[in-house]
């Protein structure tokens, strides 16, 4: 590719429908329990000059490591794109406080979103653990009937999700 076609991409990209970048901070300060800035919320908000292409699917946010001291933000879509988040880190007993999102008993909603949907649900939390482990919840059914238990992804505290693929 010659820099004059890949300069007319570049501005192709820039001319058309870019992801909202407002909202997608909104999402990370949900997912770390921080206002942007603050202790274990992100350093700054996303830079404004990105111009991402449009996510279909819900941009997925995770931990990049065990030290949380940067999130991943990474769009599913065929071609998607991935970015960095740096997080302002917590004191040493915030830290440990924050660590269990969602503890045995809880009440949780699950969710699982695709292309073109989201459902989510009320259930109820067989283990505890941090954002990103793995627990087991028994969904809530109506009447007495015992629903299965399935495997979740604590996504933020009293929010899991269920995996698509």
């Amino acid at each position: 590719m010659t820099h004059a076609s890949a300069l007319v991409a570049v501005l192709l990209a820039a001319s058309g429908p870019v992801q909202d970048l407002a909202a997608l901070d909104l999402r990370i300060a949900d997912y770390t329990g921080a206002a942007i800035g603050e202790e274990g919320g992100a350093m700054q908000p996303l830079d404004r000059r990105l111009k991402l292409r449009p996510c279909a699917a819900r941009v997925d946010i995770a931990w990049r490591s065990e030290q949380r001291d940067t999130l991943v933000l990474q769009c599913p879509d065929a071609g998607g794109w991935r970015l960095y988040m740096p997080v302002r880190p917590l004191p040493a007993a915030a830290a440990q406080e924050a660590a269990v999102a969602v503890q045995r008993g809880d009440s949780v909603t699950i969710s699982i979103a695709g292309q073109g949907f989201s459902i989510s649900r009320p259930g109820q939390a067989m283990e505890g653990g941090a954002v990103g482990d793995w627990i087991k919840v028994r969904p809530a059914v109506p009447g007495n009937r015992p629903a299965e238990v399935m495997r979740v992804r604590i996504a933020a505290p009293g929010v899991v999700t269920l995996s698509t693929g």
